[in-house]
């Protein structure tokens, strides 16, 4: 898929946003990609995902056994992934503030894994879910995002792939420029921000 054929993925569902948004980092943006809205559709969410799967390389994609996504953003995309992967498909989540394993979900230990969000902002929540599924037994292998609109700023140990990288610029809540300032913020995602 081009870029152009993902960015209309994105619009023709209603996922691309433009206003005052409060991100889960708690910094500002002008523009929001809501992920959710694109997996609506289940045809749309597999075509995306294997367009992201065709850029793992080869031998790469051959050694993943498991696709692990943090709840709840990550959760249609990891299945998603898996599936065009042809392998399991588990998730994290933070019923304590800490991501882990539940629902009976396992890794054997070394299990490769490939560790899948929606979209990565600055990276924080993505080495967290990756610590856990360390903790956990698995060995992340690799990492990847629907929409990477870190601006190159997510830096993992292990190779990173996104499908859309979307700069955006994000703000303090201190620092906003007029602009974006004399709009109301809104806070579009499921987590609270920091």
């Amino acid at each position: 898929m081009t870029r152009d054929e993902i960015l209309e993925e994105f619009r023709a569902a209603d996922a691309l946003l433009e206003g005052h948004f409060i991100l889960s980092s708690g910094l500002r943006s002008s523009r929001y990609l809501q992920c959710a809205r694109v997996l609506m559709d289940p045809k749309r969410g597999s075509r995306l995902a294997e367009a992201l799967a065709a850029q793992i390389p080869a031998d790469l994609r051959a050694q993943i056994t498991a696709v692990v996504s943090p709840a709840m953003g990550g959760v249609i995309a990891g299945h998603e992934m898996a599936r065009s992967l042809g392998v399991d498909a588990m998730f994290v989540e933070r019923p304590t503030g800490t991501f882990e394993l539940r629902r009976g979900f396992r890794l054997t230990s070394g299990q490769k894994v490939l560790m899948m969000e929606d979209v990565v902002t600055t990276g924080l929540s993505s080495r967290e879910a990756i610590r856990a599924i360390e903790e956990a037994g698995g060995q992340v292998i690799a990492m990847a995002s629907l929409v990477d609109r870190s601006g190159g700023n997510a830096v993992f140990d292990v190779p990173f792939f996104s499908l859309l990288q979307l700069d955006v610029p994000t703000y303090e809540p201190d620092a906003l420029p007029p602009e974006l300032a004399a709009i109301p913020a809104v806070k579009p995602g499921s987590r609270a921000a920091a």
